[in-house]
């Protein structure tokens, strides 16, 4: 079982994905816990302050270092947990990191917010700093709900056929093919023939070639380091 720490100022955004869709069934089924831990919980003020003005000026306030290290204490303990900071300058979160944090017993997310975390506890808490794109958000709550549901849905026995992790996007370092259902005919636009053959080869063939063409058409950056085949 893998367990989640989220330690947040607004615990109440992730509501509505941890009670929902694969995650909620993922914690019926007992196969991940999901704890978050409201950060001004752990401050000492009437205020319930988790911010400063930056040493050295410039706009923005910083995420105090005191109240996450309480927090850290309290909720980590003695016990081992791999520790993520989620903001924009950190490593890119990809399907790869994906798979290497579903190995995890213990996650402990902290959402960064404002100009960011005081650097103390960069260096002192935390074993790496994730970042899910290229872009800036208000804060760090949306990448740590992200990460919890790509991570969540690759432990055993969450999806009902684990087969169909095989074949998404990005595990094969490809882009998924186009999929298919009901109707075969819908207004004119016909399933390819392929697909209605039954000769499992062809369309597995078939498949290949058009994740090869979907990848190449909208993510060919995903393809420069690919070795060819």
């Amino acid at each position: 079982m893998l367990r989640f720490d989220i330690i947040t100022i607004f615990p109440e955004m992730f509501s509505g994905v941890v009670n929902e869709s694969i995650v909620k069934r993922a914690q019926e089924k007992k196969r991940v816990v999901i704890r978050i831990h409201d950060l001004r919980d752990y401050t000492h003020d009437n205020h319930r302050k988790v911010d400063d003005r930056p040493f050295g000026g410039g706009p923005g306030m910083v995420m105090m270092p005191e109240p996450i290290f309480d927090a850290m204490k309290k909720i980590k303990g003695a016990k081992k947990a791999h520790v993520i900071l989620t903001c924009a300058g950190g490593t890119q979160f990809t399907q790869i990191k994906a798979q290497e944090l579903s190995k995890k017993k213990n996650i402990i997310m902290i959402c960064g917010h404002y100009e960011g975390v005081d650097e103390r506890v960069r260096e002192e808490l935390v074993d790496e700093s994730i970042s899910i794109g290229d872009y800036v958000l208000t804060g760090g709550e949306l990448p740590a709900m992200v990460m919890i549901d790509a991570i969540t849905r690759l432990l055993p026995g969450v999806l009902g056929k684990e087969e169909s992790l095989t074949f998404e996007s990005f595990q094969n370092g490809l882009l998924e093919y186009p999929q298919y259902t009901r109707p075969a005919d819908y207004k004119g636009k016909k399933v390819p023939k392929v697909l209605l053959s039954g000769n499992h080869q062809d369309i597995e063939a078939w498949r290949q070639s058009q994740a090869l063409k979907r990848t190449q058409k909208y993510r060919p950056d995903i393809l420069k380091g690919r070795t060819k085949e």
